[in-house]
């Protein structure tokens, strides 16, 4: 019987990877914000992921995150999120859980998954199944997962893949009462007040064909449902100098292509997205993304332009996308690996009224220690996008235990 348990416990042993860390952050920022006078923010995070081999053709994958902070943009409460639609990050959730079939050609993953599309580095037009969570930071924001079936073929130098999304998603923005959101001046003495979101019902799906052929890379992809960034509806009542907002999420259908052409001194890539919506108040648009990459020893770099190209504009300012935020800018990124534990990153971009500056070094100590010192510098007018968080420069000190 002993014999028998620790065979059994072998086995699962060598069908089973599992990874984490545990870090910690501290954020300083030099100026207060007129409606956050905090300056110094601290975040923990535990993060385990794990992933068993059952056959050849199926593996199940999942990942948690356990949470806290300083400065209440973590719930205080005890409860596992398995949707990220609550307004502050949840103490607990289940960041991915889904089960991989791979068969010959065929790859089907069903559950909360990442899924990424688009060939650019510095912004991606056509990712439309990656919300992201903005809530801490809108230059420096992290992925989240969605649910959704996605089933893939790849045959020679051509991939389909198809994906279907019952379950909305939405882009996680700053808590209104926190420097991430930008008060008007105009607004300046007026109690605001978040009456939540109206989540769009239906499911969300898209297609996206890639081919690689000889020198030369491309994809055409199409999307139906809604956008997860939203537009926000205004309530006020000027006799208690009182307003709410409540956020919304437009449909979109998105008609996408990207290409990449690596040359003799440098890859060319390019992407861009036609946005049309059926909601009345919403603007249609074209983002793209021109860059060109480049590998010398040890430095990459990255340089381009990301432009916009309004169609049709429904007048609605109320909203919040970083994405056309950061069109019309040039944007660029350069990193070194100094050594197997030494790196230094650079990433910028500039527009007319506004630009923004990053500079990152990490360190590894050990095989389990990483320390990651960061600088971010934000200037510009409040009419720009970049320039609006002008207050919102700030130091950075990670560390992090791999286990």
């Amino acid at each position: 019987m002993i014999d028998l348990s620790l065979l059994l416990a072998a086995m699962l042993a060598q069908n089973l990877d599992q990874r984490g860390f545990i870090e910690n952050q501290s954020l300083l920022y030099p100026q207060a914000a007129p409606n956050d006078s905090g300056r110094v923010v601290n975040a923990t995070l535990l993060r385990w992921e794990a992933a068993y081999t059952i056959t050849q053709w199926l593996k199940v994958s999942g990942a948690l995150d356990a949470r806290t902070d300083s400065h209440r943009q973590v719930e205080r409460k005890f409860r596992l999120d398995a949707d990220d639609r609550s307004v502050q990050r949840p103490a607990f959730s289940l960041r991915r859980i889904s089960a991989t079939l791979h068969k010959g050609s065929f790859t089907a993953e069903i559950g909360r998954q990442f899924i990424r599309w688009g060939k650019a580095d510095i912004l991606n037009p056509t990712d439309r199944f990656a919300p992201r969570d903005y809530l801490s930071s809108v230059v420096d924001s992290d992925f989240l997962g969605v649910s959704a079936a996605r089933l893939t073929y790849e045959w020679r130098g051509d991939t389909i893949d198809l994906v279907w999304q019952p379950w909305f998603t939405p882009s996680r923005t700053p808590l209104i009462n926190q420097r991430w959101t930008v008060v008007p001046p105009q607004a300046q003495g007026v109690t605001i007040a978040d009456l939540g979101a109206r989540y769009p019902g239906g499911s969300q799906y898209g297609a996206r064909w890639n081919h690689i052929g000889a020198g030369y890379e491309y994809s055409l992809c199409f999307f139906d449902g809604f956008n997860n960034l939203p537009l926000f509806s205004l309530t006020f009542d000027p006799a208690k100098l009182a307003a709410g907002v409540q956020r919304y999420y437009p449909t979109l259908r998105l008609y996408g292509a990207d290409a990449a052409v690596p040359l003799r001194w440098l890859t060319v890539k390019g992407e861009a997205a036609y946005f049309t919506s059926s909601t009345p108040d919403t603007d249609e648009y074209v983002l793209y993304v021109i860059q060109l990459e480049r590998q010398v020893k040890e430095w990459s770099f990255v340089g381009g332009y990301a432009g916009e190209a309004v169609t049709h504009t429904a007048g609605n300012p109320l909203r919040f996308a970083p994405d056309r935020g950061y069109a019309r800018s040039f944007v660029g990124r350069a990193g070194l690996t100094i050594d197997a534990n030494r790196s230094l990153a650079l990433e910028a971009a500039v527009r007319a009224a506004g630009s923004f500056v990053r500079v990152e070094y990490s360190q590894a100590f050990g095989q389990h220690w990483r320390a990651t010192a960061a600088l971010a510098w934000i200037r510009g007018d409040m009419t720009d996008f970049l320039g609006q968080y002008r207050r919102n420069s700030y130091a950075s000190l990670a560390f992090r235990y791999s286990f």
